[in-house]
């Protein structure tokens, strides 16, 4: 074995603990061509096997002691303050992860010449003229996606090599954390509980090992620039509950049709969204399952 096969590609991923990062991480290390460090800002890790530093992407020191001392060649930087209607009311903690975090991380990227993946959302659009495509004009409407849009323009305008992805009602078989949708109507509908889901939210829901498999092609190809990584079927919330309970065979008399309005949540939500996968599918050979190839994945 030559010494280029010996040296392994290091990845740093940020956020490790998250829905997104765990999936990833164990993904990644099935690979023997990677050497990975897990980093979240918990105290451990919810992954076992693989090294792990606590990190607070919102300390810049912090940032670049991890940084430096490990030195990757890609970072990925899973890490948000996702809870929508929180970051109407606590900004300064939204805008500390989701922009000035990003930044410290692009900055240090930039520093030692990493490639930079960031996983962005399509909340960064209105929700009126969707599905979007990588071109479409941003509008915001959240303060969630406010600092989404800001963390772009900061990755954008730094220098560094980077990848932005954007995607949406990301799913998918994690064993740690809150329970995604899926899981949310699985287990409500299990319990005989009725639940009220919108339908006037479009998206195209995203498979967790979907976003995850182009990640891996994005580390091996260094693809750049931005990339929408949405699901294969645009539909309603209401309509993805309901095969969410067609196929696990549950009752879906229990799920009430509301309007978006009806549940008055702090933040306002896209409604017409959704994301236009074309570019992905033709750049980066990315080919979404359908609903019930990724549910069946879930089952077992």
């Amino acid at each position: 074995m030559s010494l280029i096969q010996l040296i392994k590609t290091r990845i740093l991923i940020v956020g490790s603990n998250g829905m997104l990062g765990q999936r990833l991480a164990s993904y990644l290390n099935q690979f023997n061509k990677y050497e990975i460090l897990c980093a979240s800002f918990e105290s451990e890790s919810y992954i076992d096997g693989l090294d792990y530093s606590t990190i607070d992407i919102s300390q810049k020191n912090n940032v670049r002691e991890i940084i430096i001392d490990f030195f990757p060649d890609i970072i990925i930087n899973t890490a948000a303050f996702t809870n929508v209607d929180k970051c109407e009311t606590e900004k300064e903690i939204a805008w500390k992860v989701n922009v000035k975090g990003v930044e410290n991380i692009a900055f240090y990227a930039w520093t030692i010449d990493a490639h930079l993946i960031h996983i962005s959302s399509d909340y960064i659009f209105d929700g009126k003229y969707g599905p979007y495509s990588e071109n479409a004009k941003p509008n915001p409407i959240s303060y969630y996606g406010r600092t989404k849009l800001a963390a772009e323009n900061s990755i954008r305008t730094s220098g560094v090599s980077y990848t932005i992805l954007r995607t949406n009602v990301l799913y998918g078989p994690v064993a740690y954390g809150r329970p995604d949708f899926v899981k949310w109507v699985i287990d409500s509908l299990s319990n005989n509980k009725e639940i009220r889901i919108v339908t006037d939210q479009i998206n195209n829901p995203t498979f967790i090992d979907d976003i995850v498999s182009v990640i891996q092609k994005i580390c091996e190809y260094k693809r750049e620039g931005i990339y929408n990584i949405g699901g294969r079927e645009l539909l309603s919330r209401y309509d993805f509950a309901i095969r969410i309970a067609d196929f696990f065979k549950l009752d879906k008399k229990l799920i009430l049709k509301i309007l978006t309005k009806e549940l008055n949540q702090p933040a306002p939500r896209p409604l017409k969204s959704g994301l236009i996968n074309l570019k992905a599918e033709t750049e980066i050979d990315y080919k979404p399952i359908s609903l019930e190839k990724s549910f069946s994945i879930i089952e077992t």
